[in-house]
């Protein structure tokens, strides 16, 4: 797949899936398999716990992680004492999760392993930071919508998400929920004027001032939400209007609000992005509901001016 190489520009990707049985760990696999390990360090974890056999909520079989040797993986030390390969223990980090500590290893032989990792940003900033003094030059983490955050492009430079059946069932309305996302990844960066004027704006709640309709510029802390939205896009002149934030996983409005400021002239823009490098797909719901998937590929393809794969159904390209 040609996102292999673009992955290889990068030192931290974040594989995020907006639901579970989207196809995450498949994709994982895939990119494991594929990555030239013995030019270039990768090391693994996870935003909460991957790998297991069975999913605990759904109760179907999942696939395992494999990883060749070489790989670095951070997990617990409950997990890791699960591991079914050879390893070498390169590191006792300072994380903790209810799991117990996190530790960093190096795979001696191929196997599987199960990821356990930490549950904020800060913590998964240090992990990787402290993998990085250990020699992996490529950081994956894999993700999860619940905890979009850990995708932000504070922890990732580049990401891909999976999406599938088990998002939704409804073709139309997996293509445009995916494609919602997709457009909130992907907005501009903005850039500061010497002679602007910006007001700052709170979502936690504090009184919005009254002298809003004077500023055509406002940097948000914290959250965008469908509130805050609705009081900048009732001001004047819509089309003069800009609303930053730190990064996509910032903005929690509905795709009418969003697309209604953005159709009336509004910008949103962003002080830190991520480059999504690849969508994939996985067309099979856990209750066995099948979506065509050339269509869906095809249609949301289309949605979002990007190549979307089926990473099963073409698991033997290279």
């Amino acid at each position: 797949m040609p996102f292999i190489k673009e992955i290889l520009k990068y030192d931290s990707l974040s594989i995020v899936g907006l639901e579970k049985n989207v196809g995450k760990t498949q994709c994982l696999n895939y990119i494991l398999s594929r990555l030239p390990l013995e030019s270039r360090g990768v090391c693994i974890t996870s935003i909460g716990v991957d790998g297991e056999k069975v999913d605990q909520v759904t109760s179907t079989e999942k696939p395992e992680i494999h990883i060749s040797e070489g790989c670095l993986f951070c997990t617990s030390e409950k997990h890791y004492r699960q591991r079914e390969l050879v390893s070498e223990l390169l590191a006792i980090s300072d994380e903790t999760t209810s799991l117990g500590r996190i530790l960093v290893a190096r795979a001696v032989s191929p196997g599987k392993v199960m990821l356990s990792g930490p549950a904020s940003t800060p913590a998964l900033v240090r992990l990787m930071n402290t993998t990085k003094t250990l020699g992996a030059r490529l950081n994956i983490v894999d993700g999860a919508l619940s905890r979009l955050s850990l995708a932000s492009p504070a922890v990732s430079q580049a990401m891909i998400l999976s999406t599938g059946a088990a998002y939704s069932a409804n073709l139309a309305t997996l293509v445009a929920q995916t494609a919602f996302v997709v457009d909130r990844i992907n907005l501009p960066l903005y850039t500061e004027k010497p002679d602007e004027q910006c007001l700052g704006l709170s979502s936690m709640g504090a009184a919005l001032p009254a002298n809003m309709k004077d500023f055509t510029v406002f940097s948000v802390t914290g959250a965008l939400t469908d509130r805050l939205l609705g009081r900048i896009a009732a001001l004047p002149h819509v089309e003069d209007l800009e609303i930053r934030v730190k990064d996509f996983t910032r903005i929690f409005v509905t795709p009418q609000a969003y697309r209604n400021f953005l159709a009336r002239g509004g910008r949103i823009t962003v002080a830190q992005r991520s480059k999504l490098i690849a969508v994939t797909v996985n067309p099979t719901a856990p209750n066995g509901f099948v979506i065509n998937s050339d269509r869906l590929c095809a249609e949301l393809s289309s949605a979002i001016g990007l190549p979307v794969y089926d990473l099963v159904k073409n698991r033997y390209e290279a």
